[in-house]
């Protein structure tokens, strides 16, 4: 029967460090002096202070939380690891295997956490992908992008929610918007941000012959009710239409769908997830918030041509990543130089290697 040399004895050494880099007894020493500033009776005379300390205290009490369920993890894993070892079960192993990989990845995934300092980071966020040049097979490759992703979200614990998708007339989709709601949405996503590249033999085909195809990635952090972006009504132009499905097929029979315009920028944007014309206008104005404060973000940092540079021509040289099925299957991110030879892990969602490896070089 296999076993794991030295696992637990390594394993608790390893979240001694965990520990340590967290500082948790630091924050339980910070939470008590937090907790005797909020029992004094003028806490509440500063509103914006008091919510900032509870902000504070929130957020140690999730990291000790974050700790102490891992701690417990490891404990459980350890009990059936004996377990398995006494009756020689093999698929009891197999699963504490599975557990002991799980359970680095979410260590993993909180020493990541802390280092996405940035203020828009913990923020949920919105990705818009968009198929290039191509017809049919990029629309293709665009879906398959679509479906990476989602698959992604759930293995992250994200909400999602599509809010709006343009299919292609043949297969797969022009572009879609999507939300994604948890705790560093946007600081994990914005990683993605550049042109996607598939090579392969296209199955729309009939000679079997190789293509390339390209697709968009853009994110934007969701705008809270705390920041102000104000937006004048002058300034939009709002059309209304019917939301409609794959194959042309009408979701509803009523010009639901909406589409806003921001003139003096020329972003547009558009949701037709929503049964009801009102909830698909507030859903598009949110995203279109969203997209104004990133902009204006972007103009005060003087990062705005980082951002055109983001926005290339959906085209050969300009590609973050690409996704070779043919005549090799091979992962590769352009950026970090990081490859993985398992494409069909990384279709499925497994992308938090390649999202770690740029995000620790930025």
């Amino acid at each position: 029967m296999k076993t794991f040399p030295n696992f637990f004895r390594i394993s608790r050494s390893a979240f001694s460090t965990f520990e340590v880099f967290f500082d948790i007894d630091g924050k339980r020493d910070a939470i008590r002096k937090l907790d005797a500033a909020i029992a004094r009776e003028d806490f509440w005379n500063d509103p914006e202070t008091a919510k900032s300390v509870l902000k504070e205290k929130r957020d140690y009490e999730q990291a000790i939380e974050s700790w102490n369920s891992q701690h417990k993890s490891l404990e459980d894993l350890k009990v059936l690891y004996d377990l398995a070892r006494e009756e020689e079960d093999e698929e009891t192993r197999q699963e504490v295997e599975q557990g002991i990989y799980d359970l680095k990845r979410s260590i993993r995934d909180e020493e990541l956490k802390s280092m996405l300092s940035g203020e828009d980071d913990r923020k949920n966020a919105i990705l818009m992908i968009h198929a290039g040049a191509g017809g049919t097979e990029a629309q293709d490759w665009a879906d398959m992008i679509l479906r990476m992703y989602l698959r992604w979200a759930e293995r992250k614990g994200f909400r999602v929610s599509i809010i709006d998708q343009q299919f292609g007339e043949e297969a797969g989709i022009k572009s879609a918007t999507l939300t994604l709601e948890g705790e560093y949405a946007f600081g994990f996503a914005k990683a993605e941000v550049g042109i996607h590249r598939l090579v392969r033999i296209s199955p729309f085909d009939a000679g079997a012959r190789r293509h390339t195809s390209f697709a968009s990635v853009f994110v934007w952090p969701e705008v809270t009710d705390e920041i102000v972006v104000e937006i004048n009504e002058k300034d939009l132009r709002i059309d209304t239409y019917r939301s409609t499905g794959a194959g042309g097929q009408h979701v509803n029979k009523t010009d639901s769908a909406v589409r806003i315009t921001h003139i003096p920028t020329g972003i547009v944007v558009q949701c037709q997830n929503e049964r009801s014309q009102h909830k698909n206008r507030a859903v598009a104005m949110k995203v279109l918030r969203s997209r104004l404060y990133e902009r204006k973000l972007l103009e005060q940092n003087e990062k705005l041509d980082e951002l055109n540079k983001s926005k290339q021509a959906i085209a050969f040289g300009s590609q973050i990543r690409s996704y070779v099925l043919h005549p090799y299957r091979l992962v590769k991110d352009h950026r970090t130089n990081m490859e993985i030879g398992n494409v069909n892990r990384v279709l499925d969602g497994d992308i938090d290697d390649l999202i770690e490896g740029y995000l620790l070089r930025h």
